[in-house]
């Protein structure tokens, strides 16, 4: 699976931004999508992901309520709705793929082979 992650950008505190992932490659449907975030120095750190349907999804404590992912099968998309956007969230955001035959939602990157290139994300205060 080749991911295309694009959206990122700058943004004032509050404000709101939308990631976006495409995907080609070996059928979207059968991967479980997820994005995490980095800042340098540290680990890829879990933010979301759903699963292959779309029916399910998992989020990081510090995202909840604010962002919301979602996917596209026919399109081979997965995006990443960013709301109240804090200072805190500024890294670079990376889509991941996990082709799996089960309804299981990985949270630690160590479980995706598949990484797009990452997208920044710049939040001002």
């Amino acid at each position: 699976v080749q991911l295309q992650a694009s959206g990122g950008g700058l943004v004032q505190a509050g404000g709101s931004l939308r990631l976006s992932c495409a995907a080609s490659g070996r059928s979207f449907n059968n991967n479980v999508m997820a994005w995490f975030r980095q800042t340098p120095g540290n680990t890829r750190e879990f933010v979301a992901a759903i699963s292959k349907g779309g029916a399910a999804a998992s989020y990081a404590d510090f995202v909840k309520g604010r962002f919301t992912i979602a996917r596209d099968n026919d399109k081979n998309t997965v995006s990443l709705q960013m709301n109240s956007l804090k200072p805190e969230d500024s890294a670079v955001y990376y889509c991941a793929a996990r082709s799996t035959s089960v309804t299981v939602i990985h949270r630690t990157h160590t479980s995706y082979p598949y990484w797009g290139q990452g997208t920044l994300v710049t939040v001002s205060s």
